[in-house]
């Protein structure tokens, strides 16, 4: 694709990206080095987390804004390394972790941050066989979860009660991306199995699919339209949008470049922006999306000689509205240690309120509860207004389950029976429990080999013994 511009009537033609200043920026932080291909950071108004390079076992840090404790106190209860995290969007410190150990934990950060690490979650989630590698919030309802494993499946958690509703099992190979629509009532996936999938996810109905060479899909809003990021036959990056209601033929397929890092696509619904980062890259294109064709409309790019590992992203409600900022990224640099804020920016020569490019947006306040979205109602997110800047009307509080040992039975399958030991003293008591298993199966099998032999013997004097001879 070309990338010359084309002068076109946009507010947001000459947006830029600025980079904080270095009192701005978290330094000294060891940064992962796992090579999954997740941001390993998540992003909101009151707190940043990254996962870090650690042994014994996954962590990851929670830092507030304006205070940094050098000994950077830990999130630290997983077994193995953290793959996934993501801040809950109406309770701001509740926060869902996901590892190599089969688990998903949530998380609650005291108001003033950490001040020791952190060994015990609120709430520790098993269901999967396998290591679990993505974790996603419902975008409307305060307590639905969903979580997808290397078993192929996707689990609907609901943390009202802190126990699996629903389990989605039509993929046949590792899930890469979830995304969800503005109500949350479909689901969009990428699969290694080269498959794109539109999802009823309270039915588990397949709505509609499609083969094709994806990494990452996105929902654009309220547009009925997705975007994907993957590569083309001949191994360029391309991006391809689709109609969600036919994915018999992208509506725009464009190649970007023959670079091989992943392209993460970022979509903003309030300026029909988006934005796509490759990993490895340092450089962020960006993009608007229109209803008339060209359909995608090439911008501007944010370039930087240091790569990228991950991206966070800040949510509307804490962005800087007087410096008109649109959007935030925190770029992590693996090399340095270091968390780099980037803020794209629409020049404005006035001080005041922009309307134009702020408009409503989904505010922290959930439109339904666990029990009702799963009932069946579906609602658009309740919206706020940033012209007074960001207040909450009041804390909302998180309240967990009772702990208690249960029989997680989804879809007629005991999730519990597979789960892998996650200790040494645990795989050995799973061991001799096994041992002792098969003993007993082999001892009733030779019980039943012996009555099968004596049951063989009386049929063939049966036999023997003919109508004549008696």
């Amino acid at each position: 694709m070309s990338w010359r511009p084309t002068y076109r009537s946009s507010k947001f033609r000459n947006v830029y990206g600025k980079v904080a200043n270095r009192e701005h920026c978290f330094d000294g932080i060891p940064i992962t080095k796992n090579v999954h291909d997740n941001h390993f950071c998540a992003v909101n108004s009151k707190f940043l987390a990254i996962v870090t390079e650690s042994s014994g076992g996954g962590s990851f840090v929670v830092v507030p804004y304006g205070r940094i404790d050098p000994r950077h106190p830990k999130v630290c209860g997983h077994q193995g390394n953290v793959l996934d995290i993501k801040w809950n969007p109406f309770f701001e410190n509740i926060i869902a972790s996901c590892s190599e150990d089969t688990s998903v934990r949530i998380w609650e950060i005291p108001e003033e941050g950490l001040r020791r690490n952190m060994t015990e979650a609120v709430l520790e989630l098993y269901g999967h066989s396998r290591r679990v590698g993505l974790v996603e919030w419902h975008p409307t309802s305060s307590g639905i979860l969903f979580s997808a494993g290397y078993d192929y499946k996707v689990l609907i958690w609901n943390l009202e009660v802190g126990e699996p509703v629903k389990m989605i099992d039509c993929h046949t190979d590792v899930i890469l991306s979830m995304s969800f629509n503005t109500d949350g009532s479909l689901l969009a996936t990428s699969c290694k199995d080269k498959t794109l999938r539109l999802l009823e996810p309270r039915s588990g109905r397949q709505a509609n699919c499609k083969n094709h060479r994806v990494n990452r899909v996105v929902f654009l809003g309220n547009m009925k339209r997705l975007v994907t990021t993957g590569v083309s036959r001949w191994n360029t990056r391309q991006i391809a949008l689709w109609d969600q209601e036919d994915l018999s033929m992208p509506m725009v397929e464009e190649e970007i470049d023959g670079l091989s890092g992943l392209l993460f696509p970022f979509y903003d619904a309030d300026t029909h922006m988006l934005y796509l980062a490759g990993k490895g890259d340092g450089n962020i294109r960006y993009f608007e999306i229109t209803t008339e064709k060209p359909y995608l409309q090439y911008l501007m790019e944010y370039r930087s000689p240091a790569p990228q590992k991950g991206l966070g992203v800040m949510p509307k409600h804490g962005l800087d509205v007087a410096a008109c900022e649109v959007f935030r990224f925190y770029k992590l640099v693996t090399l340095k240690g270091l968390i780099e804020p980037i803020s794209m920016i629409v020049p404005r020569r006035s001080d005041t309120y922009q309307e134009d490019i702020y408009p409503m947006t989904p505010g922290v306040e959930p439109a339904l509860t666990a029990s009702e979205w799963l009932s069946g109602i579906n609602r658009d997110p309740v919206l706020m207004s940033l012209k007074e800047g960001y207040q909450r009307a009041e804390q909302l509080v998180f309240k967990a389950p009772p702990r208690e040992k249960k029989n997680l039975v989804v879809n007629g399958i005991d999730l519990l029976e597979n789960i892998p030991p996650r200790t040494e003293n645990e795989l050995l008591r799973m061991f001799f429990r096994q041992q002792e298993e098969l003993r007993r199966l082999r001892e009733e099998l030779a019980i039943k080999d012996v009555r099968i032999r004596q049951l063989e013997l009386e049929l063939n004097n049966l036999k023997n013994v003919g109508p004549n001879n008696v």
